[in-house]
């Protein structure tokens, strides 16, 4: 990574993604790097590293720091990191997916970065589209735009996200039949998909049987150790959009469960 001078005044919430993915890719680092590459000094990259510490992503080094590894199933990684964490395979992922949908298709969005990068695309295409959503993000976009007709289902906010669960919404999409279900992971684990919360996988799965076809959003970073539970199994899912990013034996373990594979290309600009 080159160093970048129009980083130096990155949030402190993108800062910290751009330091986990860099731990993601590189596996470790030290605190000179990581200031060279980032554009920031090394005492911010410190306090950076001490916060992420704290929260549970890294573990210190002599000079430096690794990845952790997560010793609960429940671990979540903040919602505002995580947003901003591969974004460019995000925002990629979230065009192809957007480039499927048709003019008045019934789409569910999951709560999701990643299907947030694709509401954004739906957008720009300028189709009307019906919105099922569970995030309040998400519903927000698409309620500015006249050809959107949103229905948010209703539930309780999770703290510290945008993320409607429960009833009414688990209940109302009972009655629902979409045509597509856009949905994201928290973690691919051989055939299962899963998520650290209860409630979000509640939510998934009521969403999961509210459609006729399901499309996985997922960025090569989700292939990993499960989350404390399983909302499906590959074998459910119709398609998975993912970067190029993914490993060969993850993609070729992805061809077992007779799914639709779409890996989109990454590079820096994107």
């Amino acid at each position: 990574m080159e160093p970048s001078p129009r980083r130096v005044d990155l949030i402190p919430v993108k800062r910290r993604a751009l330091i986990l993915e860099w731990f993601r890719r590189h596996g470790a680092a030290s605190i000179g790097e990581l200031a060279a590459g980032i554009g920031a000094s090394g005492s911010t990259i410190r306090r950076d590293l001490e916060h992420l510490t704290e929260a549970g992503y890294l573990e210190r080094t002599h000079g430096g720091a690794v990845l952790a590894t997560p010793t609960h199933a429940t671990f979540e990684l903040d919602a505002s990191i995580n947003a901003e964490m591969f974004a460019a395979q995000k925002r990629a992922i979230g065009r192809e997916a957007a480039a499927l949908l048709q003019a008045r298709d019934s789409v569910i969005f999951d709560s999701s970065s990643t299907v947030l990068e694709a509401a954004r695309a739906a957008l720009a295409r300028e189709i009307e589209l019906t919105a099922v959503t569970n995030d309040l993000d998400i519903a927000r976009l698409c309620g500015g735009e006249r050809r959107m007709r949103v229905v948010v289902p209703g539930g309780s906010v999770r703290p510290g996200t945008s993320t409607l669960v429960g009833n009414p919404g688990e209940t109302f999409l009972k009655g629902v039949h979409a045509d597509l279900c856009l949905i994201g992971t928290q973690a691919i684990t051989g055939g299962d998909l899963t998520d650290a919360s209860i409630e979000i996988v509640s939510a998934k799965r009521a969403m999961l049987a509210a459609a006729r076809r399901t499309i996985l959003l997922a960025d090569s970073s989700k292939f990993h150790a499960p989350a404390f539970c399983t909302f499906c199994r590959l074998g459910e899912i119709d398609e998975i959009i993912t970067d190029s990013g993914i490993a060969r034996e993850h993609r070729a373990g992805l061809a077992k469960f007779g799914l639709t594979v779409t890996v989109v290309a990454v590079d820096d600009g994107t």
